[in-house]
């Protein structure tokens, strides 16, 4: 894409750097109106100083990506009314040595899961699980969250459905699920020990613990199952009211529980006792999930089998889906939506294009040297306008560019691209979405919340990105 005329660049740079400071700095003093205010504020810009028409701004708004994110929030809150996160605690608790250990146990649990139910379902499912299991232990919240956030972003990489670029990669390339995986396993296995000790030297000291006995790890793993602190729970009953909408009960956190009118339920189910009815909704969320999974693999499209998973769940617990749907983070879905207004204005002013066309001659995949450069160009693409419109824009030049080498030289070159362009996004908080889903689900948690800056995301962020890329890069496509 050719630079655009001078105007509509200098207009564009300046409403793409409104949306990088009201996402920076959300409580600016001047303009204390949040990161979902200011990323709307500046997708506005955006067409009001005609960097982008009114029909491509709307155009430009991923809708597969909004509905997969809006759907696995769904099946998340599904999953923790199945137990899931009982059992997930019992794993991370199990005969735990303390704070260092449960931290290398998030990173490890996070990023297999990652690679599989995605790293925004994860995070979406996970950040305020692993705020109430550092708070049960009287650890800090950030270590964990930090390496949440990353650990989800590096085992992401490993497979075509970690995340949507790696999905625009597999699809473009026509790379199978089987070559995609073996290609980038041994590099995300590397990748994921070295940040994991990167976050143990960093916080050292931060995390020393008591460990609980797994008596007491029951305990609390089913409060956070139940949503309420284990000390409350221990000494009183929820409080209930009506919920203002829908005439359900809400505790005193804030949760709906929904009360059963049995004049609304199916005859089989009032047949039932209410133990094998719990038995059966448990027994068909994992089902459904798992076929979820496969489903991913066989390449089915990955929004709408989310959207089939979740809406399932709904259906067949048969009562009023709202205090489920009440959940989802819709203030996210809405930042997602100014961003992509916002990082397709950007791209129209031609910026990222001219950066790849003055590199591209440095940045050939036969060298040490010219990987180098493309590594540098992808992670400061990705962090400028997002990965998935970097690899949009990038990954036929880097391919065509590979082919003039090689056959083998062009896979190489597409699983570089899947894998830097995923790492990259641990350099700062911007850099991907699983990032912000643990800093907003973190902000908005109802016990135990905590503000993730951008800041001190980036003190870690910075070093643990550049050398877990540096560590990857030679493994890459070496199975």
């Amino acid at each position: 894409m050719a630079l655009a005329s001078l105007p509509k660049v200098v207009l564009g740079s300046i409403a793409f750097a409104v949306f990088w400071m009201m996402a920076v700095f959300p409580s600016v003093p001047f303009l204390p109106i949040g990161r979902t205010a200011g990323s709307l504020l500046s997708a506005v810009l955006m067409i009001v100083f005609h960097v982008i028409s009114p029909d491509d701004a709307y155009a430009s708004i991923d809708l597969p990506i909004l509905g997969l994110l809006f759907s696995t929030m769904v099946v998340g809150g599904y999953l923790k009314n199945a137990g899931m996160f009982k059992h997930l605690g019992t794993l991370l608790a199990w005969k735990s040595q303390g704070g260092r250990d449960l931290l290398c146990r998030v990173c490890v649990v996070t990023a297999l899961a990652s690679a599989l139910f995605t790293n925004d379902t994860c995070c979406v499912v996970l950040t305020e699980f692993v705020l109430e299991l550092a708070a049960e232990r009287n650890l800090p919240a950030k270590p964990f969250l930090l390496a949440l956030a990353s650990s989800a972003n590096i085992g992401s990489s490993a497979t075509p459905i970690g995340n949507p670029q790696n999905l625009v990669i597999a699809f473009n390339s026509k790379i199978s699920f089987p070559k995609f995986l073996l290609g980038i396993l041994p590099a995300m296995l590397a990748g994921m020990a070295v940040n994991m000790v990167m976050l143990l030297c960093m916080y050292w000291k931060d995390l020393e613990g008591v460990s609980p006995d797994a008596v007491e790890a029951g305990k609390q793993m089913t409060s956070v199952e139940e949503g309420r602190s284990p000390s409350i729970a221990s000494l009183k009953s929820p409080l209930k009211s009506p919920h203002p909408l829908n005439g359900t009960t809400v505790n005193d956190d804030g949760e709906s529980m929904m009360e059963e009118n049995l004049s609304t339920k199916h005859p089989w189910f009032m047949q039932c006792t209410e133990e094998r009815r719990k038995l059966f909704l448990k027994s068909f969320a994992y089902i459904v999930t798992v076929g979820m999974v496969i489903a991913y693999m066989v390449g089915l499209n990955m929004s709408w089998t989310a959207i089939t998973t979740a809406i399932a769940l709904v259906v067949v617990d048969f009562r009023d889906a709202e205090p489920c749907l009440v959940k989802v983070s819709y203030s996210l879905l809405v930042f997602f939506s100014g961003m992509f207004i916002t990082v397709s204005g950007f791209n129209k002013t031609g910026l990222p294009s001219a950066i790849w066309n003055f590199m591209a001659p440095y940045s050939k995949v036969d060298s040490a040297g010219g990987i180098s450069v493309l590594s540098i160009i992808i992670l400061l693409l990705s962090n400028l306008a997002s990965n998935v419109p970097t690899v949009l824009l990038m990954g036929d030049e880097v391919a065509t560019a590979a082919a003039l080498i090689s056959p083998a030289a062009v896979t190489r070159s597409w699983l570089l691209l899947a894998w830097v362009s995923t790492v990259a996004g641990n350099l700062s908080l911007l850099g991907s979405a699983a990032n912000l889903i643990v800093c907003e689900q973190a902000r908005r948690a109802p016990r135990n919340a905590y503000e993730l800056t951008f800041w001190n995301h980036l003190i870690f962020g910075v070093p643990s990105t550049l050398i877990v890329t540096a560590v990857g890069i030679p493994l890459i496509g070496k199975m």
